[in-house]
């Protein structure tokens, strides 16, 4: 046996050992029960870095427990390689996006083998490559045929830098989330999916949804918006038409004192040309154009209007309203108008004020006077017919007024736009439409998908899609009438490729379909998926919307892709997310080379919480090497024992070693498979490994009976299976040196004996204000001060406490502690 603890090698023979045993490939088996875990797939813009290793560690922990417990474990890995990290970063360094783009795969693909993670590889899906993007085009017309793919005009965010536009969910503080350029406003014809279809189901189906983090939801619940209210028509008597506005706020239509329309609302051409008026107001739309979104809408910006000379009636009072633009006002939000009620609306109040325009009281604070603006709830005045009723009833009796009188109508809506899907840039799925003069705008039919991306084009974006100066690609014939055509030139936003990639997973070999259907019925939906919280809206949102398409289309049988999800935290180093752009990323290879592996693995998990942002830290890896080569050395030296039958057995200390062995058994469990903690369960096994150490001591003091050796032989295998998901080739070695049998990743995972963990070891209930919210494992008869430290640090209970305080506590020993807050 090699004394030393040789990493590489040992690396390297299990790695071989694996791929040669196709230990991690699995098949579709209706005989076993399935479980999917999925890492989001990454963007190979550049090089693997510590951030990858994280996410892609702890769905390897996941997968291997899960394939110990008897699952048929599907656990795949590609690359989302289209898109403007891959381009951009290919454009910077003066070479073509498709040979940057694999080089990175190459990379990645590289470390994440040497990771030891327990990918099957034969499942590779690389969206960039056309036997992929064929079926994201061939979804494309799945939508278009049913309605929910168009192409309409209209303003859009447009990041300088990037030379392409970017949907809202894209835009961050105003800026490029890519590049951070400042993004403007421009008009221009684009295509869209009516993810707005789907909004009340996006909301409502958050309930067939597993484990998510609560966050996650907060988030795509106010990217949603859902709002109650009503429709109601203001007249235009100079144009004769009405013009609708939504409003949470019925019960304030006899506040209305003025009404503003959004700076590119059509109507307003309408209302100014060849009116005194028209110049000035030309020339405040144009530089409200240069704003970003978010400049508009921000709260800490000063709201800027101007009068355009007419007026609306207000259909409840018959007075005659100024009209004015506003830049706060967006026409892709409501109805592009809003109806001003400054007494109750803080941003219509700073407006009035600016501007001195009146401001009228309609609703009184239950508690009497009130200075400035009043937002909430109380009693109607000033309202005609509807004084002295409480607000909340009277916006009840005046939408049942305007219904009564075809003025207005009850009506929900989103604050959710539409999904805008078209990038001017060159790296990226056509968009499989042609434009005949004579048949308009026909699909590509299905048989001649994939529309191929050109190989041989200037790809550097200049505005227009590059697409758009390849006269070869552009120039096609109609699908329909035969004759001359034109290809569209955007491409898909990379986000409808991630959209479906999962799907793939299930069949990647099928030739003329995404997907077989009995695959999918077996593998879907996804049990865990595991990624950044900064993917909530977009990935997250569209791929939910994605699936739901899907499924009514009959596709699919389900409705979520997702069963649960887990968001991890970043890789920091000096206090900042590692990037390029800092200069202050590690190199997984480079840390491979020097610790091995299963370092790196043991660092990363041990570091903290996985939920949590943690700091890289040197003398962390340095700390996670001597951990694995003390397990190394006691495992040598156990089996370098020598007992004798005629030494004392000793009964006391045999039976404590046989109790830390189940309840670290239990403890691991609990660790992995409710909490995600990786950390605590390492502490656990560090704990048994001292445990273990102690007991040889012991045992080198006075002798070793047969039976003491084979408990220490059966607690050393017992850490060393426990060790296994998060570090996996010392512990294949280990394994096979202690006398086990076959690949230690696909045996059985060690069980706790139940009645083994009940002489030391309770589980205590932990209540918040007399609700059940977790448990905690005490050593039997702990001190009460004890019990509570433990609880009042467990992730699950300080969830429930955050931003509060424990005024009191009640205990029953080895029973529970409620925590009143």
């Amino acid at each position: 046996m090699a004394q030393g603890y040789d990493f590489t090698a040992i690396e390297e023979k299990w790695q071989k050992r694996w791929e040669e045993g196709k230990v991690f490939q699995v098949e579709r088996d209706e005989t076993k029960k399935k479980y999917y875990v999925l890492e989001m797939f990454p963007y190979p813009s550049g090089d693997p870095h510590m951030g990858h290793v994280k996410n892609y560690v702890i769905g390897d922990v996941v997968a291997r427990y899960f394939i110990r417990q008897g699952y048929n474990v599907l656990h795949p890995m590609g690359f989302d390689a289209f898109g403007l990290p891959a381009e951009n970063a290919a454009i910077q360094h003066g070479i073509h996006p498709a040979i940057w783009t694999h080089e990175k795969i190459e990379r990645m693909r590289e470390v994440l083998k040497r990771l030891g993670i327990s990918y099957d590889w034969r499942r590779e899906v690389i969206t960039c490559e056309p036997e992929y993007y064929r079926f994201t085009q061939w979804f494309f017309l799945q939508f278009y045929k049913a309605g929910l793919a168009y192409k309409k005009e209209g303003p859009v965010n447009w990041c300088p830098s990037c030379a392409t536009v970017l949907a809202n969910e894209q835009v961050v503080d105003g800026a490029c989330e890519r590049c951070g350029t400042p993004v403007v406003r421009r008009k221009l014809s684009q295509w869209y999916f009516r993810i707005t279809k789907y909004a009340e189901d996006l909301l409502k189906d958050m309930e067939l949804l597993g484990s998510w983090p609560e966050r996650v939801l907060t988030m795509q619940r106010n990217w949603i918006g859902r709002s109650e209210g009503a429709y109601i028509d203001f007249l235009l008597p100079d144009l004769g038409k009405t013009i609708t506005v939504f409003t949470t706020r019925p019960d304030t239509v006899f506040g209305v004192t003025f009404f503003l329309l959004a700076p590119e609302h059509p109507l307003v051409d309408e209302l100014v040309r060849g009116t005194p008026y028209e110049v000035q107001v030309q020339e405040f739309r144009e530089r409200i154009a240069r704003k970003s979104e978010i400049e508009r809408v921000s709260d800490l910006s000063e709201k800027e209007g101007i009068y355009i000379g007419k007026e609306v009636v207000n259909p409840l009072n018959g007075e005659r309203i100024p009209i004015w633009i506003a830049d706060y006002v967006l026409l892709e939000y409501g109805t592009g108008a809003v109806m001003a009620v400054p007494a109750h609306d803080e941003r219509d109040w700073q407006f009035a004020k600016k501007y001195g325009l009146p401001i009228r009281q309609v609703i009184a604070p239950p508690e009497g006077a009130f200075e400035g603006c009043y937002t909430g709830p109380g009693i109607m005045v000033n309202s005609g017919p509807f004084n002295g009723l409480p607000s909340e009833e009277g916006k009840e009796k005046i939408i049942a007024f305007l219904e009564e009188k075809g003025l207005g109508k009850r009506a929900v809506s989103y604050r959710l736009r539409d999904w805008l899907i078209s990038r001017q840039r060159y790296w990226g799925a056509p968009i499989p439409i042609v434009y005949c003069d004579r048949c308009g705008e026909v699909p590509v039919p299905e048989e001649d998908l994939p529309v191929l991306l050109p190989p041989n084009v200037d790809f550097l974006p200049t505005g227009p899609s590059p697409l758009a100066r390849c006269e070869e690609f552009v120039r096609t014939t109609c699908p329909r009438c035969k004759g001359p055509a034109r290809r569209e030139t955007d491409t898909m936003d990379t986000f409808v490729c991630s959209s479906w990639y999962y799907l793939r997973y299930c069949s990647p070999w099928a030739k003329d379909k995404p997907f077989e259907p009995e695959d999918i019925d077996y593998w879907m939906p996804v049990d865990q998926y595991i990624g950044g919280v900064e993917h909530a809206i977009l990935h997250l949102l569209y791929a939910r919307f994605f699936t739901k398409v899907l499924h009514d289309l009959g596709l699919v049988k389900f409705r979520e892709p997702f069963v649960n999800l887990f968001a991890q935290g970043m890789v920091t180093k000096d206090g900042a997310k590692m990037s390029k752009s800092k200069g202050n990323t590690v190199s997984p290879r480079d840390i491979i080379e020097k610790f091995g592996a299963d370092t790196v693995r043991v660092f990363i998990l041990f570091a903290g919480p996985p939920e949590l942002d943690m700091e890289w830290s040197d003398r962390g890896v340095e700390g996670a090497f001597r951990f694995l080569n003390r397990v190394w050395r006691t495992a040598q030296d156990i089996l370098g024992l020598v007992p004798k039958d005629g030494v004392p057995f000793g009964e006391e200390e045999y039976q404590k070693m046989e109790r830390r062995i189940h309840q670290t058994i239990f403890r691991v469990n609990t660790d992995i498979t409710e909490k995600f903690h990786f950390n605590t369960a390492i502490s656990a096994m560090m704990e048994l490994l001292n445990d273990v150490t102690d007991y040889l001591r012991f045992l080198g003091e006075k002798g070793v009976h047969p039976r003491e050796k084979e408990l220490l032989l059966s607690g050393m295998r017992t850490l060393v299976s426990l060790l296994n998901p998060i570090a996996p080739h010392i512990t294949e070695e280990l394994w096979e040196l202690l006398g086990g049998k076959g690949y230690l990743s696909v045996a059985p995972w060690p069980v706790y004996d139940p009645e083994k963990l009940q002489e030391n070891m309770v589980e205590i209930v932990v209540q918040v204000n007399g609700k059940v919210r977790g448990k905690v494992v005490v050593p039997r008869g702990m001190r009460e001060e004890e019990v509570l430290r433990r609880a009042l640090e467990d992730e699950r209970i300080r969830q429930w406490l955050d931003g509060k305080s424990v005024k009191k506590h009640i205990y029953v020993p080895d029973k529970l502690v409620n925590l009143v807050v």
